[in-house]
């Protein structure tokens, strides 16, 4: 079987021979089972013999696991001497998870654990508590552009690492690039850009035939996660309200959120909107990021913005699949993708927020690490100069970074100010 290519793959590889447990979590079809399976492939062609592979959505398994773990995998070991790879798929499933697994840890010291499950686990269960010390987590997310990239077209793909690396040590390190004359795959690359933003990355999404076919995956992942995660999981019955707050979200992408207008939108209450978005969070559906502040005067330090995951979830729970020409919001998907590829790139080394004052000045993302920030402004325009708004010349005055990172449609560009080298950069290679 041919498997779809996931980064995450590779790190999961690296930690495969400590002792700690691996997790991997993230949304519902998102690809865990495959990962499971792609690593139990791969140990059985290194040689590795003893690989137990179990999937909690098998009842028999689940119930005797659930009424004596102990014994449960104790069945599978033939001498404490061989070392032994357990992979659990669905492990959610599982009642009190985390001390069951905290118990088969400190039982077994030559078994590694290798488990997947949904994010709904972290809700309902005090796993993490139990396994503090004993696990790596890993989350797995919808592909990102360079995954989808991958499996479409290896040509563009080399391309786009190229110039993807670059602006990636710029950002991450401070690392100067020359900015090339001219770019001849801008284009190419951009109608790849179109179909992530508008149908998403999920592996059977990417692998649907056409659109129709698309729109017919992701109303299945919707309904599915709306079903086991919402309903079964969280015991959410006003599935009616949970709709209509998503949709109400999706058209407010890359805004300021009122949880006031929310609740009364939704015909719902404060309170329950907090819990909902923080499901809607822990369940990767939505990412809301803060302000960044340091002057208590005039910078706001409340409301959050919001975005989503998946586009193709966004653009279903509003029922618009209209090609990006013609989108009003084509600005806010593509902020939206610049804050997901971003969050993949500093990987929690830096704090991800948006920076806005009292007077309105306003910029998209500022990374920050200590003292050190980096301002990030989106411009989904087919720019012919190196212009720059009055926001960022605000944070630029304010803070004096460094460096700073202005994502246009298709112009590359750079330009000095004061200390702050800014470099414009397409957002196809982000």
């Amino acid at each position: 079987m041919e498997y779809l290519e996931r980064m995450l793959f590779g790190e999961v590889k690296k930690w495969i021979h400590r002792r700690e447990i691996i997790a991997i979590k993230g949304p519902r079809q998102s690809g865990k089972t495959t990962l499971l399976e792609m690593l139990k492939n791969w140990l059985e062609k290194k040689g590795t013999k003893n690989i137990v592979y179990l999937s909690f959505e098998d009842r028999d398994n689940l119930e005797k696991f659930e009424l004596d773990p102990k014994a449960f995998i104790k069945s599978f070991i033939e001498s404490e001497r061989k070392r032994y790879f357990i992979l659990i798929d669905e492990v959610h499933y599982c009642k009190d998870v985390g001390q069951k697994l905290k118990l088969l840890y400190d039982t077994f010291k030559n078994v590694k654990f290798i488990i997947t499950g949904s994010s709904s686990l972290e809700i309902t269960s005090e796993t993490a508590k139990f396994l503090v010390g004993r696990v790596f987590s890993f989350e797995l997310l919808p592909f990102s552009f360079y995954e989808f990239l991958n499996a479409k077209d290896k040509r563009l793909t080399r391309v786009f690492l190229e110039k993807h690396k670059q602006i990636e040590r710029f950002v991450m390190d401070g690392k100067n690039f020359r900015i090339p004359s001219s770019d001849i795959f801008v284009k190419d690359i951009m109608k790849y850009l179109e179909e992530f933003l508008i149908f998403g990355a999920y592996p059977e999404v990417i692998k649907a035939k056409n659109d129709e076919e698309k729109k017919i995956v992701i109303k299945n992942i919707f309904n599915t996660y709306l079903e086991k995660d919402i309903v079964s999981f969280l015991h959410i019955t006003d599935t009616i309200k949970f709709k209509k707050l998503t949709a109400l979200l999706s058209s407010q992408v890359a805004k300021l959120i009122s949880y006031e207008k929310l609740a009364v939108s939704s015909k719902s209450y404060f309170k329950e909107i907090i819990r909902l978005l923080d499901i809607l969070q822990q369940t990767y559906a939505i990412r809301l990021i803060r302000p960044f502040y340091k002057n208590l005067v005039t910078e706001l330090r409340k409301n959050p913005k919001v975005y989503f995951i998946d586009y193709g979830l966004k653009n279903y729970a509003i029922n618009n699949f209209a090609p990006l020409e013609i989108r009003q919001e084509r600005g806010e998907l593509a902020e939206n993708f610049v804050l997901n590829e971003l969050g993949l790139m500093v990987n929690e080394k830096f704090f991800i927020n948006f920076w806005r004052t009292t007077a309105k000045a306003e910029v998209d993302f500022i990374l920050s690490k200590g003292d050190e920030t980096i301002p990030v402004e989106v411009k989904f325009e087919e720019l012919k100069k190196q212009k720059i708004g009055k926001s960022l010349f605000s944070f630029i005055n304010n803070y004096s970074p460094k460096r700073a990172l202005i994502v246009t449609k298709n112009f590359w560009g750079e330009r000095k100010i004061g200390r702050t080298l800014i470099k414009f950069v397409p957002i196809v290679y982000l």
